[in-house]
């Protein structure tokens, strides 16, 4: 897309930008700054796009007024995130008409979600903007660059049905982070009445089971102590390695749910990788998200159970507890039927911790529909929740189809009120901890205090004193405590959000839980 020369404010008409040399434009020692907005889905494609650029000769830097171009990975699944990207790239505008007409032009490019839902009002509204390229487009980052350096727009948004980026080795944003996370599934099928990710992110694809393992293990050669696996639909997973003509039917739905597309037949499911991705390094943890509720047939619940470095924390999307709301959301399931699973959860792996998000204001909810939503929060009980109030996005079934009537004011007071549930019953939960030793992944200083360290256990964030303890149970010797370190922390208080401990010793992952088994046959012999 041609464009004028872009000019420098400060210097008058006649005072052009100079553009790129040719070597320059290919990489060459060109520095990147990364900015990355919303979820975790984004961070990795961030490690997944410096891994193409680097190998392509680009550097990177942390300090945005040293950077030959800034890459912004964005997010449009609500207006708020998408107002903030629009906010920085007016910030980096002003950056870019600083640099003096002698300097390198700087470049700056939009990534993710909001480039391929946005991607003719960016180019037409900010003229500041080099290259958009969306979430199956990083691989061509380099060619747009270049292209750019012409003084040309750069754009590809072509959605695929087959990316996946197996063959990209993520180069990690923060290489002395104990967690890690690691993709398995891109896009989503669910195709929910309130949710753009179809459209930002195209259709559901999974990544061959053979390069995930991969990863892992080279994660685990490298000292990861935590595997996060992530998808928008995580535990639809399918190993694309086996023929979708295969004659095996696909894996079960969760008792009473609806699966809105339909599901392809063979190969290795969700049960199976995470049996096999645990068992590549039994002191890594696993966690993954985010899951859809239909997904969790017993084969998974089973697998989660049995093996002691899944975490035993769900995330569970219920997004209203209303059978109204949910089915104008599409959801494809019931509140008794939601309600039914997290009941089979519970039974199958006790002491489970669950988590979920909400939309409070979603189109037509009426007030004996946002009751309800509170009454599901007060039954549940959740560990953590991530609540929302409804915006309208362009492309989703609910734009097309709905009205977005409930008043704004309506909608913070709604929010307001789950938010105040939520906390007054993870309050009380929480409490029922004080006093009980928890396995903790010490994870970084807190924010707070260099004093303490902030870490967590399968379920809940917790923060401790950074002191010397025994090296292991029993022993004289005293060692520090530095992140990667599973240590055992006596929880001492609470609150709706975080637990409080002391450190009692450094353990390990498998003996700290077979100490628990001994002493959990002991009581009840």
């Amino acid at each position: 897309m041609p464009r004028k020369d872009l000019q420098d404010p400060d210097h008058g008409d006649d005072e052009q930008v100079a553009y790129l040399s040719k070597d320059v434009c290919n990489g060459h020692g060109r520095k990147v700054f990364f900015e990355t907005f919303g979820c975790q889905m984004n961070v990795s494609d961030t490690e997944i796009a410096w891994a193409i650029l680097q190998q392509n000769g680009f550097g990177r830097t942390t300090d945005v007024t040293e950077a030959d171009v800034i890459l912004l990975v964005t997010c449009t699944i609500r207006e708020k995130p998408e107002l903030t990207v629009w906010k920085r790239i007016s910030q980096y505008k002003a950056l870019k008409w600083r640099r003096k007409a002698h300097q390198p032009q700087l470049q700056i490019g939009i990534l993710g979600c909001m480039a391929e839902q946005l991607r003719h009002n960016i180019l037409e509204r900010e003229q500041a903007v080099d290259v958009v390229a969306g979430p199956d487009a990083y691989r061509d980052l380099p060619r747009l660059l270049a292209t750019a350096c012409s003084g040309q727009q750069a754009i590809n948004v072509q959605l695929s049905v087959d990316e996946t980026y197996a063959d990209v080795t993520p180069v990690r944003m923060q290489p002395g982070d104990p967690s890690a996370f690691v993709s398995i599934t891109r896009g989503c099928n669910n195709m929910c009445s309130y949710c753009v990710v179809p459209f930002t992110r195209g259709r559901e694809r999974s990544r061959p089971l053979s390069s995930v393992l991969e990863e892992v293990r080279n994660l685990s050669q490298q000292g990861v102590k935590e595997v996060i696996l992530l998808g928008q639909n995580v535990n639809s997973y399918l190993n694309p390695g086996i023929s979708s003509m295969a004659t095996n039917s696909p894996p079960p739905l969760s008792k009473g749910f609806r699966n809105r597309c339909q599901r392809k037949a063979g190969g290795t499911g969700f049960a199976e990788l995470l049996d096999q991705v645990s068992s590549v390094d039994p002191e890594m943890r696993i966690r993954f998200t985010s899951p859809h509720p239909k997904d969790f047939p017993d084969e998974v619940l089973h697998v989660i159970r049995e093996k002691p470095n899944i975490c035993k924390q769900i995330h569970l999307p219920a997004q209203s507890g209303s059978t109204g709301v949910l089915e104008a959301m599409k959801r494809g399931h019931t509140r008794e039927a939601y309600l039914d699973l997290v009941e089979h959860i519970k039974n199958v792996i006790p002491g489970v911790c669950l988590s979920s998000d909400f939309i409070a204001g979603f189109c037509g909810e009426t007030e004996d529909d946002h009751q309800e939503t509170l009454s599901l929060i007060r039954t549940v009980c959740y560990t953590m929740a991530y609540l929302f109030s409804y915006s309208m996005r362009k492309k989703t079934h609910a734009f097309h189809r709905l009205q977005d009537d409930v008043p704004l004011v309506t909608k913070h007071r709604r929010l307001a009120e789950l938010t105040e549930t939520f906390r007054s019953t993870a309050s009380l939960l929480n409490s029922t901890i004080v006093g009980t030793t928890l396995l903790v992944l010490a994870d970084k200083i807190s924010r707070r205090s260099k004093a303490e360290l902030l870490g967590r256990s399968e379920g809940h964030s917790v923060v401790f004193p950074a002191a010397l303890v025994p090296a292991h149970p029993g022993a004289t010797n005293l060692l520090p405590i530095f992140p990667g370190d599973y240590v055992a922390v006596r929880i001492t208080s609470s609150t709706s959000q975080t637990l409080k401990g002391f450190p009692l010793y450094h353990t390990t992952l498998h003996s700290f839980y077979q100490s628990a088994a001994n002493a959990a046959d002991a009581a009840a012999g």
